[in-house]
């Protein structure tokens, strides 16, 4: 019998509106792209040298030229693109999953370090493709449950506490349509994205950004410290009566997210009724509020949103979790696309593209 293979895919995201609110169980509007992570993957069995004592997983990073191997059972820390694949091994493995030993060949359209979620589809690729290689295919039906765990592989294996933005996005994406998240309730519901003609691009600011080791984890940090002095379990439960008792730079940071919460219902609402103009009015207002409330902003960003409202895009923002990265810039109908920018457009989410 020939050793089973697949291969899987998992998109990257651009998040519309709604940036940092997933980890203060509030709102946000992505959509899975095109671009993503492809995983090829192929059971090691006896006949590879790998006998039932010692079984391996070997990973092979194509697009960086470097490769990886470490025990099934024990994988251990790593780090860079190696701490997803070690991350997805243990954490299905401590999930109850059953693996086999596998070979998997990893390449990728998303950039890293863009803010277009390249770690987060290199996590779902992986585990995708890791769950179909078994005899039994432990395919799982609940696929929140598997954005929850690789969650936590970027977490608690490469150090970012990220929300489920990233995953969901990944897992539950839909032609033609963005994703409106509720993260206190995790539910999710589709927008149609009817543009009418205007375009969504990406924009490089030239600057990586690390999650891991960028403020993002210090403004976790401030949000906690936020919910801490008003005695609520999340930024959801907070009002802008609020604000007064809480210190700076803590009042902006909730500031922020009371407010973005409120620009991502107004997004769907402009969706909805074909406003798009609104809608780019709303993604100016919301990189204003990341920039100036909390300050996630770098000069190599501002740069790259003034280089695509000049070019004539009528909203951009900066997407991700700040620090460098990438900008989103939402183009009238009839413009050309921006020297060096990347237009992008809602694709389906990861699935198996074959067996």
């Amino acid at each position: 019998m020939s050793p089973r293979r697949c291969t899987a895919f998992a998109p990257g995201r651009v998040n519309v509106i709604g940036e940092h609110t997933d980890y203060n169980q509030g709102l946000a509007l992505p959509f899975a792209i095109t671009y993503g992570v492809t995983v090829r993957a192929a059971a090691l069995g006896q006949a590879d040298g790998k006998g039932e004592e010692d079984p391996q997983v070997e990973a092979v990073a194509v697009d960086l030229e470097e490769r990886d191997s470490f025990p099934l059972g024990e994988p251990g820390p790593a780090e860079g693109w190696r701490a997803y694949v070690h991350g997805a091994v243990g954490e299905l493995t401590a999930a109850g999953h059953e693996l086999v030993a596998a070979r998997l060949e990893i390449s990728g359209r998303v950039p890293l370090g863009s803010g277009l979620s390249s770690s987060a589809a290199l996590t779902v690729a992986v585990c995708l493709a890791l769950l179909e290689l078994p005899e039994s295919g432990s395919r799982p039906d609940d696929r929140m449950e598997l954005a929850r765990l690789c969650s936590r592989v970027e977490n608690d294996w490469a150090g970012a506490r990220t929300g489920l933005l990233d995953q969901i996005a990944s897992l539950f994406g839909a032609a033609d349509a963005a994703i409106l998240i509720d993260f206190q309730s995790l539910e999710v519901e589709q927008v149609p994205l009817l543009l009418d003609g205007w375009r969504f691009v990406i924009a490089d600011s030239g600057e990586r950004h690390v999650l891991a080791s960028s403020g993002y984890n210090e403004r976790r940090s401030e949000c906690a410290a936020a919910c801490a002095e008003l005695g609520i379990e999340s930024l959801r439960e907070a009002t802008t009566g609020d604000l007064a008792r809480l210190p700076e730079p803590l009042e902006m940071r909730v500031r922020h997210v009371l407010e973005e919460n409120a620009r991502v219902l107004d997004a769907v609402a402009a969706l909805r009724a074909r406003e798009i103009g609104r809608l780019a009015e709303l993604l100016n207002a919301s990189h204003a509020s990341l920039r100036d409330l909390y300050q996630v902003s770098t000069p190599a960003v501002e740069a790259a949103v003034e280089k695509l409202l000049r070019a004539g895009a009528a909203g951009a923002r900066l997407i991700g979790g700040g620090f460098g990265g990438s900008v989103l810039g939402l183009i009238e109908p009839g413009l050309p696309i921006p020297a060096g920018a990347l237009e992008v457009s809602p694709g389906p989410g990861a699935h198996i593209l074959a067996r």
